[in-house]
């Protein structure tokens, strides 16, 4: 009869230590779940607030409207480890809801081919939400040979309820800027070999003189 009831302890305990295991495996693939979660979920509020300098993307600009002139500046970055010049246009005033177009450019003065990404952020900060993008370069890979140079179109408005807002209605001038990254030699060579590039030391050049 002890023996019984030893064994029956025993089973519960097993029992009770095997739910607790399942339970923390629970637990842990639920928090990494959360994890690859939080960073679209992240982007996306950002998306709609415009926090943190984020801007909107639209199909088309409503028209000017109303008097006010917007001064939309520019600012072009590199970071280390990209060996390229990127230059900004100059700066451009705009009525609310009026579409404009600029271009920025970038030359690749290394020796050897690079692959690079952009991103971006609009300053004050809280303006993000009323910063329309139709067209834009970032986030988009951008192949660069030694030597060679692009440019890269934007097109954009700002969004005339800006005039509304109590943290908008004094703003005159924003700022847009982009910094570009280097995305690293593998992706560089994925990159050469999806697109079926080939580059070699003795042929880059003329790659370039003939696009």
């Amino acid at each position: 009869m002890h023996d019984l009831s030893t064994t029956r302890r025993g089973w519960s305990l097993r029992r009770r230590n095997i739910s607790i295991v399942a339970a923390s495996l629970v637990t842990v693939a639920a928090m990494v779940a959360l994890t690859y979660a939080a960073v679209p979920l992240y982007r996306l509020f950002c998306q709609v607030t415009g926090f943190a300098g984020t801007t909107q993307v639209a199909a088309s600009a409503p028209g000017a409207v109303g008097s006010k002139v917007m001064t939309v500046r520019f600012d072009a970055n590199v970071a280390p480890g990209l060996a390229w010049r990127f230059t900004a246009p100059s700066p451009v005033e705009v009525q609310l809801g009026e579409e404009r177009l600029v271009t920025f450019a970038a030359t690749n003065i290394g020796s050897e081919p690079a692959l690079g990404t952009a991103t971006f952020n609009v300053t004050p900060l809280q303006i993000g939400k009323y910063f329309n993008k139709i067209q834009c370069f970032c986030f988009t890979e951008q192949l660069l040979l030694p030597g060679e140079s692009k440019e890269f179109p934007v097109s954009f408005f700002v969004d005339p309820s800006i005039a509304e807002d109590d943290d908008g209605k004094g703003v005159t001038a924003i700022t847009l800027s982009y910094t570009f990254f280097n995305k690293g030699r593998p992706a560089l060579e994925e990159y050469l070999r999806t697109h079926r590039v080939a580059v070699s030391a003795t042929s880059a050049v003329g790659a370039v003189e003939k696009r």
